[in-house]
């Protein structure tokens, strides 16, 4: 059994078990343990460099296509993409530090591109070539396939480092934070944001919870323990955000209907017409909807299904 990634206690006890509803990777079960220690809920394995590999489809990250379907959904994607733009912009207008902002696990690249539009320097890493590669051609955003604690950047270059939906995917979490302290220039500014196993989406669905990912997600994070893990690695936490118009809405739907996620369909290449994929669209379209005004609930009393964090070096 892995460690905790907060207290290191490999004491655990079985709380739930899950299998990859979303893409379909493989049909294994798995057990989601909580720690007897600290709480941090986990993946019970420790699975190989090439397992992990396995249950990450090739095309896991998002680029449109140059149709009018994939106009389309950019232009939703720029959108929802909004609200993480003006926070991460807030956090760099706000600080002196200068340098490149470098978004980690940038996929595409359409948040650097939006941020490179506002007059930012950017750069971009993937564990994806394909993604970083997309990134570089369509967003004009430079970016390289590597890992943080690989990053071609010299030593306190970046004025921001942003990680969207990463940190629950490591199984060291703790070396990438250190190695965004050891890249960030003084008053630089980490933004963060995890999935928040303390929000009642997961009370109300428990293994149903999209936030889970089993078994992508290596440590389902609540946010007191995302905090704590900031805290232990030099950060002081600025601010917090508990709605993510891209995420939460979203990820509430896909929890009601894991099938209908168009990600999900595509990824699995499912067998489709073209009356019978808008038909679909159009349905999860208003599940998302839908979904809007019980996620802004929750979120307003700090029980979102995100939370997004910014912190700067202590």
């Amino acid at each position: 059994m892995s460690a905790c990634a907060v207290c290191g206690s490999r004491e655990a006890s079985l709380l739930l078990r899950g299998s990859d509803s979303l893409y379909h990777t493989t049909s294994r079960e798995f057990g989601v343990v909580r720690c007897g220690r600290c709480g941090l809920m986990r993946l019970d394995a420790d699975p190989s460099p090439e397992e992990l590999r396995q249950w990450y489809p090739a095309n896991y990250w998002f680029a449109p296509d140059q149709g009018a379907a994939g106009r389309l959904e950019e232009s939703y994607r720029r959108l929802v993409l909004r609200d993480h733009v003006a926070f991460v912009e807030r956090a760099m207008r706000s600080s002196p530090a200068q340098g490149p902002l470098l978004d980690v696990g940038c996929g595409g690249g359409l948040f650097l591109g939006m941020m490179r539009e506002r007059g930012f320097r950017v750069a971009g890493l993937d564990f994806s070539c394909d993604a970083a590669a997309t990134a570089w051609r369509q967003q004009k955003a430079p970016a390289v396939c590597a890992g943080l604690e690989h990053a071609p950047f010299p030593a306190g270059s970046c004025a921001a480092v942003t990680m969207f939906h990463v940190l629950e995917h490591l199984s060291d979490p703790r070396a990438y934070l250190n190695a965004a302290r050891d890249l960030l220039a003084p008053e630089g500014r980490l933004v963060i944001q995890v999935p928040n196993a303390a929000c009642w989406q997961f009370k109300a669905l428990g293994a149903r919870w999209n936030g889970l990912d089993v078994p992508r997600h290596l440590f389902d994070y609540r946010d007191r323990d995302i905090e704590r893990l900031l805290e232990e690695c030099g950060f002081t936490v600025l601010r917090r955000k508990y709605f993510s118009l891209r995420d939460n809405p979203a990820g509430l739907a896909t929890s009601i209907a894991p099938d209908l996620d168009p990600m999900a369909r595509r990824v699995r290449a499912v067998p489709e017409t073209g009356g019978a994929r808008l038909f679909k669209d159009l349905v999860y379209l208003g599940l998302v909807v839908a979904s809007l005004l019980p996620t802004l609930l929750e979120a307003a009393f700090h029980a979102g299904s995100t939370v997004m964090l910014e912190a700067r070096v202590r």
